[in-house]
């Protein structure tokens, strides 16, 4: 099994893309539509959990499904549109990681809390999704981030097992879905300063630049 191929599993929301302003002033406008108060605490507090999951917690738990899709196709809306008239930008480290984990032929999966469409907008703004084998968006699994469904549902399309996935995180919420689905976790602290992990760095720029060749020697030796 020394030659199996291994997988990295990529969030998208500040892990691979600084959109915390763009997702903030969104939520800002749509709140104030529906006449409710939201904290920036409040607003970072469900940064990598599904749209379904955050309004239940804000709006109650019986909240219509109905409104969950007229308030979440609002707030989608404005992000898409920020992405489509503002500078999206890579956060530092992700670019260079993208393009040497395909050079050194590991998988690559894009397993995130966003809807496709936000998916859509991001790659048409930055041309990334070359580097993916596999993406699965929120409404591809069951349940959201912290349960495992859509770690799980990348590595089952990778057809991996999952304890020879790696996946990169900034949300609390991701990286215990990561734990729940068997899986290694590298911590970014772009959204979350106290984030714990597996590993945990400032940037991705503070990986060494060995690191995922000492992750497959670690995985190699398991085999």
């Amino acid at each position: 099994m020394s030659n199996q191929k291994r997988a990295v599993i990529w969030d998208l929301d500040g892990t691979l893309i600084d959109s915390s302003a763009f997702h903030w002033e969104a939520w800002q406008a749509v709140m104030a539509v529906e006449k409710i108060a939201l904290t920036y605490e409040q607003y970072v507090a469900d940064f990598g959990k599904r749209n379904d999951e955050i309004l239940r917690g804000r709006l109650g738990a019986d909240l219509q499904e109905s409104d969950i899709a007229r308030i979440s196709l609002a707030k989608e809306e404005k992000y898409r549109e920020l992405v489509r008239i503002r500078e999206l930008e890579l956060l530092p480290g992700a670019g260079p990681w993208l393009q040497q984990l395909k050079a050194d032929a590991w998988l690559q999966a894009l397993a995130t809390s966003a809807p496709r469409g936000n998916i859509d907008a991001v790659f048409a703004a930055l041309d990334i999704e070359k580097y993916f084998d596999v993406v699965i968006s929120s409404e591809e699994v069951k349940h959201g981030k912290p349960h495992p469904d859509v770690f799980l549902a990348a590595a089952e399309r990778m057809t991996i097992e999952p304890e020879i996935c790696i996946v990169i995180e900034d949300a609390p919420a991701g990286i215990e879905a990561a734990h729940r689905a068997g899986m290694k976790a590298i911590g970014v602290r772009t959204t979350h300063p106290e984030l714990q992990a597996d590993w945990v760095v400032e940037s991705l720029q503070q990986l060494p630049s060995d690191f995922f060749h000492f992750l497959k020697n670690h995985f190699n030796k398991g085999d």
